[in-house]
């Protein structure tokens, strides 16, 4: 098990298997075909994302270096909560944009969905964590890694 700190961006608790994404994360083309066409497990279109492509995101711990693309990202991250396909979490390992920090904002405050959200955890993070490991997000942005 291992510990990392970072800055809360959306304050909250949960536990969640970890879906692990190397490169930056482009939110609509994520998202696109599960709003569009209904798919319930929130599974990743953006066949540019080796990392993601055709994976479940829905109630994922979300690992990220940072979001890419489209200004709508932040209004995709909202209806996905709403949809209620979206990620457990979002943690980002270096800085968020204000895109992706308004989209999980606004999923919080707007939808019964709570999108705890921590940036700044750094590389070691994601050089550590690996898919389905059990992320936990503690109060104060600490998030514990643990093998599954």
């Amino acid at each position: 098990m291992k510990e990392f700190k970072g800055r809360v961006v959306v304050p909250g608790t949960t536990t969640a298997p970890a879906l692990v994404s190397r490169e930056g994360f482009n939110t609509l083309a994520s998202f696109q075909k599960s709003l569009m066409f209904g798919d319930k497990k929130g599974t990743c279109s953006d066949q540019n994302n080796k990392d993601l492509y055709e994976k479940k995101m829905a109630d994922k711990a979300l690992c990220l270096p940072q979001t890419i693309g489209s200004t709508t990202g932040g209004m995709v991250l909202y209806c996905a909560s709403a949809l209620g396909i979206s990620p457990s979490c979002l943690l980002f390992s270096k800085p968020i944009d204000s895109i992706a920090a308004a989209g999980a904002i606004l999923s919080d405050v707007w939808t019964d969905k709570n999108l705890p959200t921590i940036d700044n955890l750094g590389e070691e993070f994601l050089d550590y964590v690996q898919d389905d490991m059990i992320i936990q997000v503690l109060e104060g942005g600490i998030v514990r890694v643990e093998k599954a």
